[in-house]
């Protein structure tokens, strides 16, 4: 009987998860999956959920596995996204921490979402972008992970700042972004719902002077009415209608 469940192991990293229906999906029945739980293969975590006896899941194992056995879309974004591929300024102090993103009508099981981690969990429901629009998938130690864009990374940091992210920081993050592709940075503004995000972005994007940046036709991308303050004591931007931090406006 562990000819079987020896098989499926090796075709998983150790740090993923094995839920009760991808396992049946492989040829291991629920009454196995007991069995192989008695016999010290498998620990259970939480309803239909287990993982490899004395293995410690990590979070974006957890996700992987989440995603691929069960067929979801919970993605890695905003700084959790580019620090996967490289762009963080940020000095960790303690326990890192992730942003998972899913659509609201899918939402995380409270064991994922709640759970002890190796990282903390940032977890949001959002549709302030078309579902599938600026996700990619990457390798990473072994596993598939569905994460933002660049493009649609340090939007999803202006779409939490100032509430998680200073907009200082984030500004330093779309500093390092010189080579965004102009296509998918207009797919996404001119799809975006959050006013605040639009004016923020172009107003990041103008000042750090990129290259890129005189591709992307405004005319096309509704700004919405009014005045919006994004900080307090700032200083106003006409051309954006916005009122941010004045460290942020004096910053050269």
């Amino acid at each position: 009987m562990a000819t079987k469940i020896k098989k499926l192991l090796d075709i998983i990293p150790r740090d993923s998860l094995l839920f009760s229906s991808w396992m049946a999906k492989k040829g291991i029945d629920r009454k196995e999956q007991t069995l192989y739980t008695h016999s010290g293969w498998l620990e259970r975590i939480a309803q239909g959920v287990y993982k490899i006896e004395g293995s410690k899941p990590t979070l974006y194992g957890a996700i992987a596995s989440y995603n691929r056995q069960l067929g979801k879309q919970c993605h890695i974004g905003a700084a959790s996204a580019l620090e996967l591929r490289g762009f963080s300024h940020f000095i960790v102090m303690g326990k890192p921490a992730a942003c998972l993103f899913t659509e609201k009508e899918n939402r995380l099981p409270l064991w994922l979402s709640k759970g002890n981690w190796d990282i903390d969990v940032h977890y949001y429901t959002t549709s302030v972008f078309p579902k599938e629009m600026g996700l990619e998938t990457i390798e990473d130690n072994g596993r598939e992970l569905l994460i933002s864009s660049p493009e649609r990374a340090i939007m999803e940091c202006l779409h939490l700042s100032p509430e998680l992210y200073n907009l200082m920081d984030v500004y330093y993050l779309m500093e390092m972004l010189t080579a965004l592709r102009p296509n998918l940075v207009q797919d996404l503004l001119e799809s975006c719902s959050s006013v605040k995000v639009k004016r923020l972005f172009l107003y990041m994007a103008e000042k750090a002077a990129h290259f890129w940046f005189k591709s992307i036709d405004q005319t096309k991308i509704s700004l919405g009415r009014g005045k919006r303050v994004i900080g307090e004591n700032g200083k106003y931007i006409g051309k954006y209608q916005i009122t941010i931090p004045a460290e942020l406006v004096n910053y050269e």
